[in-house]
């Protein structure tokens, strides 16, 4: 990071990414079935509001992209937290399946105004081009939020129910997230962030784009929805079935959980390996790398099976961290920072759709064919690898 003044900004952002995280996306793995239990519904019904919210954060993001590049990021997350917190009480105070869903529908709104596409609009309307550095720094905090989210939330069901959960999540926000965000600096004006280029940025990370013609743009804007859209199917599969996955592969349920386990720190260690070495390459070169290594990974898999298990946990892993900064990093490389968020919002629908749909076909495909499923990662893989390829004459432009 530039100066003390960013890694502050990186340091408050990150938490607060962290906490969000924590009390959506990763909420539903601790109290889906004890909220199941308590409303009379099947698990499988809160993972529907779940990817209901999913859906919902699809549609607000363009809207929420669009508020940050005219406002600046503070006054939108600070809202969010204020989201976070409606949601997460609306959910502890349900009383069945309509208020379940209704408090999820809520949950969407803030997600898609709140999690990370938010985040990175925020540092590119800060920073301009320079904000690469702050995307990876917020990852790398944020990459911890599975680690702190599940055992606080399983401690706070064990300690309060999984309404106590809910209500000690939206006291979180409201205690942490709100003076997190509230602390950021305001964004300058429109002018200074349209044309701004940080000193910090270099030859390699200019913006070809903002010369090409609009043809050229649009191809690269569908490309990089598409190569967002399989790569978070993939991601959401292997985050709700990754322990059956490799369990079909042959190996034992407890080397399986074992061998899961090791994603959150292959993520970390990729994403420490891009702020150091692969900031000095182009965005595109990293996503090129991190897309290839879950289809080499699953290819191991399949030809080996139970002994390549941990190979393919970790190139998963890592290709996915990487994957992460990227949604936030190409976007800026190709496009610039001129209507960087309603362009990152409009760009990430499909993913967001993609996410919520993929734990329940992953699942019926992991039933029906086994370990095989996972050559349909591996071609979403490939078929991404060969949309970055085609994205590389913009980006030499």
């Amino acid at each position: 990071m530039a100066n003390p003044s960013q890694r502050w900004t990186v340091a408050r952002l990150g938490t607060a990414q962290t906490l969000s995280w924590a009390s959506s996306y990763y909420l539903p793995a601790m109290l889906a079935v004890p909220m199941a239990r308590d409303l009379g519904v099947t698990a499988p019904t809160v993972f529907a509001a779940f990817s209901l919210a999913l859906i919902v954060s699809a549609l607000l993001g363009p809207l929420a992209g669009h508020a940050i590049d005219r406002h600046g990021g503070r006054p939108v997350l600070v809202s969010t937290n204020l989201l976070f917190a409606a949601s997460l009480a609306a959910m502890g105070l349900a009383q069945g399946p309509v208020g379940l869903f209704a408090a999820w529908v809520l949950m969407g709104v803030a997600m898609g105004s709140g999690l990370y596409e938010a985040a990175f609009a925020t540092l590119v309307r800060l920073y301009g081009n320079g904000a690469r550095g702050a995307i990876t720094g917020i990852t790398l905090i944020a990459g911890f939020a599975s680690t702190v989210g599940w055992p606080l939330s399983a401690w706070m069901e064990v300690q309060w129910g999984w309404r106590g959960a809910c209500f000690g999540w939206a006291a979180l926000h409201l205690l942490l997230g709100v003076p997190l965000n509230v602390w950021l600096p305001k964004a300058p004006g429109p002018a200074n962030t349209l044309h701004s280029q940080s000193p910090t940025a270099t030859a390699d990370q200019a913006t070809p784009a903002s010369s090409a013609p609009p043809a050229a743009v649009l191809r690269a804007t569908v490309l990089l929805s598409f190569v967002f859209a399989v790569t978070w199917f993939t991601s959401t599969a292997m985050a709700a079935h990754l322990p059956r996955l490799l369990q079909a592969s042959g190996t034992s349920l407890q080397a399986a959980v074992a061998m899961a386990a090791l994603v959150g720190p292959a993520q970390v260690l990729a994403r420490l390996l891009e702020f150091g070495l692969l900031r000095r390459l182009h965005p595109l070169l990293s996503a090129q790398l991190a897309a290839a290594a879950h289809p080499v990974g699953a290819a191991l898999l399949v030809l080996l099976g139970s002994p390549a298990a941990a190979m393919f946990t970790v190139l998963h892993g890592a290709g996915n961290g990487i994957l992460t900064i990227a949604k936030g990093t190409l976007p800026l490389a190709l496009f610039g920072p001129a209507g960087y968020g309603a362009r990152q919002g409009l760009m990430m629908v499909p993913a967001r759709v993609a996410q919520a749909f993929a734990p329940v076909l992953f699942g019926m495909l992991l039933d029906g064919v086994g370990a095989a499923v996972v050559w349909l990662t591996a071609g979403l893989g490939v078929a991404a690898l060969a949309a970055l390829w085609v994205l590389r004459p913009l980006a030499r432009a």
